[in-house]
């Protein structure tokens, strides 16, 4: 009786308000449901999509200091009914993201709060979530899970093992790294059980750091990181039953450090759902597992000649489950490129029937589920690869349309209620800023800004255009080129390409910006050129993204060179100023180029590159080039070490020494090889800066001048 009193208070006390008070840009869905809230002067405020002419304050920033919360509102957790929160804050850096931090539980039909965690480590705690029952929260601490109960405060470990090496919970570098996995455990729908990932890296070796600068001695910093050829963690799943501690370990076919454990979920009361891939990422198979008895019983296997994603690479979206149920549980979605495209496919939960439905020569990446009118959501762009369209298919009728309206021209992205039935977009392309709103699906209706669409163009001191190159080889190439406001076509103009051309991005794409670097050197008179190579992400069919399997390194390298050769004979390039530039996968290619076409390559900057393949992790590197056992040759024709001694033109080498990723290690075995064959180079070392060279007072600065500085040296700008 008092919540249902609070609830109606919090109605009767719901302010009007003008819509365009509402920052969609800061939106978060609610569960289940089509509201979101978002932080509003430190109240969190939540609408519902249906009544925007109201706002129901549901905690105030008096209740948080009330409490004695003294952070920043960075996240909220909820309750499945939507009656309780926990507070995300002073979050702190685990690999890549900030995944572990402090949570306060607050009950909205009181307003009270209080902070999770006891005597834990302040910041320590990570993947707070609600049981089902609403009546604990769990989490992981050091590598254990606790469970907290919500009226007593007791917490009780779920488990105990938990070291460095033993992992609870969560998962090690690598599995984060490559496979989008932090959060390693599900409660179960009844609230009564606790599925989890446990690895033990035991057997995993360290990779030693080593930080010169932070104390009077040197001291180690160890990462455990498999390399390529070495054996994956030993993961299983189990499963604790709250009431009496016991683990159920779930029997999965295949040697738990031989395999990769990927993807989890609890489907009903009893079941499990695991998506497990084999060492070679090739097979995945789905399992419905007891959680009781542990037999795991496979519903489904698929097999690649090269590879297998189970997430959508091309979109940057990496850690959502694989399996979206239908039909009332009794059918899940499923991805496959199996058939030359990606589609999806509806497959029976038991396994025994399967049905294309997304058909026609186009990719379609799942985005959406709307269970009230059976309509699939998913990013395709059938005319242009450059550009991503929103699309609609309906499981009952069959029928397929088109849902982004053609004045949205160029890159669309959506941010999907829960409930799938609306969606933040945002829209851009070359010539277009970022613009927002958020729309009805499947009519596209703007529900907000009120105001109409006016699209503003962006303020760069040079433009934008896209264009398609065909090689010697006859590989036909998407290319974004940048030319100064004052391009005059009867000038030379030195030409700076931007690459990555790996599997895990592309930089030939319709949006408003080009690369940070080269974007300030544009106007000073270069010409820039980003190109997608075979092996990229293009929405292109599996031909194009998996040619590269085996030859990472290899047909990147040479598509880009190649296309490179056709774009020098374009009248206002001068070829002999000639620039290129990568970061990680893409310094691999600004070396290999270098190295291997100094005839074009003049000039390079690479930046944390890995520069022999052996270096870099086994799920990436294994991935795209099988164990280096059985491709020797390839692994050696790939790293650009093997080809360090064809260097003519100018090289500026860049790494941190604190790179968890892309080790160091990399850098100095480069430079060993340059000054064995007596190779004059430029260098420059951060100390203890990571992958992405970032932090520490004026290290940005600094390594802005000291790529602009370089490449102004070398290769002079201007129009000649």
């Amino acid at each position: 009786m008092i919540k249902k009193r609070f609830l109606l208070l919090l109605f009767i006390c719901s302010s009007i308000f003008a819509q365009k008070d509402i920052d969609i840009n800061e939106l978060k869905w609610l569960p289940n449901s089509h509201s979101f809230w978002v932080n509003s002067a430190a109240n969190i405020v939540v609408y519902d999509v249906d009544k925007l002419d109201q706002k129901t304050t549901v905690l105030t920033d008096k209740q948080l200091k009330n409490a004695g919360f003294d952070g920043e509102v960075e996240d909220l957790v909820w309750n499945q009914n939507k009656t309780k929160v926990l507070v995300y804050t002073n979050s702190k850096k685990v690999w890549r993201a900030n995944t572990k931090g402090d949570y306060w539980f607050f009950d909205l039909a009181t307003g009270n709060g209080r902070k999770l965690g006891g005597n834990l480590e302040p910041s320590s705690l990570m993947f707070a979530k609600f049981s089902n029952d609403n009546e604990n929260v769990a989490y992981v601490s050091k590598h254990n899970i606790y469970l907290e109960n919500l009226v007593s405060g007791k917490i009780t470990p779920l488990t105990t093992d938990g070291t460095d090496k033993v992992i609870n919970g969560t998962f090690d570098w690598v599995y984060e790294e490559e496979l989008a996995a932090r959060d390693g455990f599900r409660w179960s729908l009844d609230g009564k059980s606790i599925a989890y990932w446990r690895v033990d890296a035991s057997e995993t070796k360290f990779h030693l750091m080593i930080n010169n600068t932070d104390a009077l001695y040197p001291f180690v910093v160890p990462v455990e990181y498999p390399k390529a050829g070495e054996k994956p963690s030993s993961v299983k799943i189990g499963v604790i039953d709250i009431a009496s501690l016991k683990t159920n370990w779930l029997d999965i076919p295949g040697e738990p450090d031989n395999n990769y454990l990927v993807r989890m979920e609890w489907i009903a009361k009893e079941e499990v759902m695991v998506v497990q891939l084999n060492r070679y990422q090739n097979q995945a198979s789905v399992y419905n597992c007891n959680a009781q008895s542990g037999k795991a019983n496979l519903i489904y296997q698929e097999k690649s000649p090269e590879w297998i994603d189970v997430f959508d690479i091309s979109s940057g979206v990496y850690d959502g489950f694989p399996c979206q149920f239908v039909d009332d549980g009794k059918s899940f979605l499923w991805s496959s490129d199996a058939d030359g495209w990606m589609h999806i496919y509806k497959i029976s939960k038991d396994g025994k029937k399967k049905e294309l439905v997304t058909t026609g020569k186009f990719d379609a990446y799942f985005k959406a589920y709307n269970d009230k009118t059976k309509s699939i959501y998913y990013i395709s762009s059938p005319a242009d690869a450059t550009q991503r369209y929103l699309y609609e298919t309906n499981l009952k009728s069959g029928k397929t349309k088109r849902i982004t309206p053609e004045v949205f021209e160029g890159t669309n992205e959506y941010e999907f209620s829960t409930d799938g039935s609306y969606a933040k977009h945002t829209n851009s392309n070359i010539n277009r800023n970022l613009n927002s709103r958020l729309v009805s699906l499947s009519d596209h209706k703007k529900i907000v800004p009120k105001e109409t669409d006016v699209f503003t163009a962006p303020a760069h001191q040079f433009s934008l255009e896209k264009f398609k190159i065909t090689t010697g080889d006859g590989i036909e190439m998407d290319g974004v080129m940048a030319k100064p406001l004052d391009f005059d076509p009867a000038k030379k103009y030195p030409l700076f390409f931007y690459v990555y051309g790996e599997p895990m991005a592309t930089v030939a794409n319709d949006i408003p910006y080009f690369n940070g670097f080269i974007d300030m050197l544009i106007p000073r008179g270069y010409i820039g050129i980003a190109l997608d190579n075979r092996g990229t992400p293009s929405l292109k069919g599996t031909k194009w993204r998996k040619s590269i399997y085996k030859n990472i390194g290899i047909i990147n390298t040479r598509d880009q060179a190649m296309a490179a050769k056709e774009i020098l004979k374009w009248n206002f390039i001068d070829k002999d100023r000639v620039a290129v530039h990568g970061w990680s996968g893409g310094g691999a290619v600004t070396l290999n180029l270098m190295f291997q076409y100094p005839e074009i390559y003049k000039t390079g900057v690479a930046i944390s590159a890995v520069t022999d393949q052996h270096f870099y992790d086994n799920i990436y590197t294994e991935r795209y080039m099988g164990l280096p056992n059985e491709n020797e040759a390839a692994y050696i024709q790939a790293s650009p070490v093997t080809h360090a001694k064809n260097l003519k033109g100018n090289l500026l080498y860049i790494h941190g020494t604190g790179d968890d990723n892309v080790h160091y290690k990399n850098a100095e075995v480069l430079i060993n090889e340059l000054i064995k064959y007596d190779k004059v180079f430029n260098l420059m070392i951060y100390p203890n800066r990571s992958h992405s060279i970032y932090e520490g007072e004026g290290t940005q600065q600094h390594l802005i001048n000291t790529f602009i500085k370089f490449v102004e040296e070398k290769c002079p700008p201007g129009a000649k």
